[in-house]
């Protein structure tokens, strides 16, 4: 009874001092205690056995030559050649890319040092490895990833130029941009930012070995655009985790805002402009978007396409028919995505084509048009629909949430409550 009794105590001492990361044993006949390390997990390989030399893949250099000069046999080279096609091709290794070798020693001879490469380690990206071991006679191939760690961050920018502009002078990820446009991209025309616009963000960062590897979820966001405020509320209705404004109203739309990113508005819609070709005024009843060659076009809703060809001074040209009576259109594109032909449905953000400059054209951009019931509309001017709000029987909660977010937002909400507020969200 007194050993268990003395091993009761042992083990509450270890629960509530939270002592997990070393292993100990006690000699009860000196009462001395021994302590044993815990491994060292290196790629989730136990490392303290091995002598690990790092390097970069140089230009030009395979796989079988770096083997080679860790001692590895051309036929063993042979066999993980074959043996890693469908898990990792040896062709696909790339320069500069990190690599570590787990070399043992096996035996000292006359103060000479006999080794074998067990492992051999190649980072294919910040986040995934390969894993290649050569214990034994026997040859592994293994993927792995290592453990991305979350840091949640809350970030504020005004708007001195573009969302990019103030991403960059702020020291954001780039990632983060993207995210915001795609969120946004129903509700806020991008390309009619001012000068004193400005957003909060809540975000989660990923962080490897203490780096910045990307953007995880978008928590929550204030937009202020043209003195209006516009949130961005996280809240899963019907199994899919959508963005809700403040009310509850859905920020997706029944038409994007624009059918592609990341460019400017060269020309806007007008009965009376002179052309840039012919000299003339002629009406221009759409918006050119200037955007480098190849930039993707994406249709702006759902709908059918009507016309793929050639328009004439519009060059390579598509039309898809809407609900509502709505038509619209994408001219002077390069080509045309795979798949896309006269009767294709499509789905909103699809991408349809590319960018181009056919037909009159003084330089790649695209052409955009919408027509209701076959007459010429702005494409800034559409009135945009929102999608099904937030339902009655889930407006109680969204509330609590949205609150919180919110509180979040200015600063205010204390730690347990934005876990629990997270808990709700990702159910």
């Amino acid at each position: 009874m007194r050993k268990i009794f003395l091993y009761a105590l042992a083990f509450m001492a270890l629960v509530t001092t939270g002592c997990w990361s070393e292993s100990s044993t006690t000699n009860e006949d000196n009462g001395s205690t021994t302590t044993t390390p815990e491994p060292t997990l290196v790629y989730n390989i136990v490392a303290d056995d091995y002598e690990l030399i790092t390097d970069t893949v140089r230009s030009g250099e395979s796989m079988g030559k770096i083997l080679n000069r860790f001692g590895v046999s051309a036929l063993t080279i042979d066999k993980l050649d074959k043996a890693s096609k469908d898990i990792f091709p040896l062709r696909d290794l790339r320069p500069d890319r990190p690599y570590t070798a787990f070399v043992a020693t096996d035996s000292v001879v006359d103060e000479k040092k006999y080794t074998h490469l067990d492992y051999l380690v190649y980072e294919k990206s910040r986040t995934d490895y390969v894993t290649f071991g050569f214990v034994g006679d026997s040859i592994s191939i293994t993927l792995g990833q290592k453990p991305v760690t979350l840091n949640r961050q809350r970030k504020s920018a005004t708007i001195e130029s573009s969302l990019w502009g103030a991403i960059m002078d702020e020291g954001l990820p780039y990632e983060l941009a993207a995210n915001m446009e795609d969120i946004y991209q129903w509700t806020i025309d991008f390309f009619g930012i001012q000068k004193g616009d400005a957003f909060t963000v809540i975000y989660d960062e990923e962080l490897v070995d203490g780096e910045l590897v990307g953007v995880g979820r978008v928590w929550g966001m204030k937009f202020t655009h043209a003195g209006k405020d516009i949130y961005a509320i996280p809240f899963i209705q019907g199994d899919k985790l959508q963005y809700w404004e403040y009310d509850g109203g859905s920020l997706r739309k029944m038409m994007l805002k624009a059918p592609l990113k990341f460019t400017r508005i060269s020309s806007k819609f007008t009965y009376r402009r002179l052309h840039p070709i012919h000299r003339v005024y002629k009406p221009h009843t759409g918006v050119d978007y200037a955007a480098p060659m190849g930039t993707h076009v994406h249709a702006v809703a759902d709908g059918v396409v009507t016309f793929k060809g050639w328009g004439g001074g519009g060059g390579n040209t598509l039309k898809i028919k809407h609900a509502g009576g709505y038509m619209t259109g994408y001219l002077h594109l390069k080509g045309y995505a795979k798949g896309i032909q006269q009767g294709t449905r499509v789905k909103q953000g699809q991408l349809i084509g590319y960018v181009g400059s056919t037909g009159t054209s003084t330089g790649p951009h695209l052409d955009y048009r919408v027509w209701k019931n076959g007459t010429p509309i702005d494409p800034l001017k559409i009135p945009q629909e929102p999608s099904e709000p937030i339902s009655e029987a889930n407006k109680a909660k969204f509330e609590y949430v949205r609150d919180c977010i919110v509180a979040e937002l200015n600063g205010e909400t204390p730690k347990e409550v934005i876990t629990q507020v997270d808990s709700i969200v990702i159910k």
